[in-house]
């Protein structure tokens, strides 16, 4: 919950000089990003307020404006996985029947991966699982992912600190010499959700009706998934809205961009994250992707603004933070996609680029 006297005191502030030093080398300053809230989003049944840190205009009002037209349709439903966090551990030139030597030893291995995180342990978090993945590019590599539960974590320092714990053991056991030992930001065992109906006649607006608004957007998502040129700008204006949340909350953006994109691309060529159909008087989306992200450690822990942004949007586990961005995601893309099939994308963004100059 908001409260205290100097809510307002931490908004104009920002970081301070003496936190920005201990988060980041040689500091020198701090560069401010406006901070809004995106309105009418309901999120399985929820209202919910959106922090969004963002030097794009129209991005808040787009959000703001799709959040109401999905509203109209029941709001966004949205679901994630459990938060599992793979770390890799690269094992090269192993002795035959490495594989099933290491996996002979997954207690062993998720024992002494546990013993690095007792904390997260008691938490009800902690290793889970080894998967071997035979010839990674050749039969002199072998990978191993160590499968952890996050808890309400990212998990980036907590999955590194794993791997880096087991990787010597691990190449004893196959008979190998260790390589890289690292988390995955292609988090596509920590999938999040979302899916929204909005009746047709929302989509109206000045010069053109719900129904060829509603088209257009269905056609945009073919376009998208027929065209990777055209699936990296369809993907861009849902990271609008996801990195905006994320930066206001002290989370790691460019790791689930990156996972994101990785995602886009699994099958070998790029594609949207997200898709639209028209469905009867509704237009439907529906969206997924990774989303490694979470509400305690990091930024998170250190800085006033994200903090306060956390508490502006409510949000208890990491995976309803998860939830969250996705919905916002798929509303940023819609806004986007229903200004290409209406007047275009420049007439309301530049119309707000020009307050700049006033």
């Amino acid at each position: 919950m908001l409260g205290g006297s100097d809510v307002g005191g931490i908004l104009d502030r920002g970081l301070g000089g003496r936190a920005a030093g201990a988060m980041i080398e040689n500091a020198i300053g701090c560069i401010g990003v406006p901070l809004g809230v995106a309105a009418n989003f309901a999120i399985n049944g929820c209202d919910t307020i959106v922090p969004m840190a963002v030097e794009e205009p129209s991005v808040v009002a787009a959000a703001s404006n799709a959040a109401r037209m999905a509203r109209a349709g029941g709001g966004f439903r949205a679901d994630a996985d459990p938060p599992l966090g793979a770390a890799q551990v690269e094992l090269l030139d192993p002795s035959p029947g490495a594989a099933a030597a290491i996996e002979a030893a997954r207690d062993e291995i998720l024992a002494l991966a546990n013993a690095t995180q007792k904390e997260l342990v008691l938490l009800g978090g902690g290793a889970r699982d080894v998967v071997v993945r035979r010839d990674v590019g050749g039969p002199h590599r072998l990978v191993v992912h160590l499968l952890v539960d996050c808890r309400d974590a990212m998990g980036a320092n907590m999955l590194n600190t794993m791997a880096e714990a087991v990787a010597t053991r691990l190449a004893e056991i196959a008979g190998a010499r260790p390589g890289l030992r690292i988390l995955t930001n292609l988090a596509d065992t920590r999938l999040a959700r979302a899916s929204c109906r909005v009746p047709i006649t929302e989509l109206a607006r000045r010069g053109f009706d719900g129904a060829s608004v509603a088209a257009g957007v269905a056609a945009a998502s073919r376009f998208a998934e027929a065209d990777s040129y055209r699936a990296a700008t369809h993907n861009k204006g849902i990271f609008n809205g996801i990195d905006a949340l994320l930066l206001a909350c002290g989370n790691d953006w460019r790791a689930v961009e990156a996972g994101g994109h990785a995602y886009a691309a699994k099958d070998g060529a790029y594609r949207p994250l997200s898709a639209w159909t028209v469905e009867g008087d509704h237009l439907g989306g529906r969206i997924e992707m990774p989303m490694a992200v979470g509400i305690v450690g990091g930024a998170t822990a250190v800085h006033p603004v994200a903090r306060l942004c956390l508490d502006i949007l409510g949000v208890e586990t990491g995976s309803e933070l998860a939830m969250v961005a996705v919905s916002v995601g798929l509303a940023t893309n819609l806004a986007a996609l229903a200004a290409l099939a209406s007047e275009g994308i420049q007439q309301g963004h530049m119309r707000l680029h020009g307050r700049r100059a006033t």
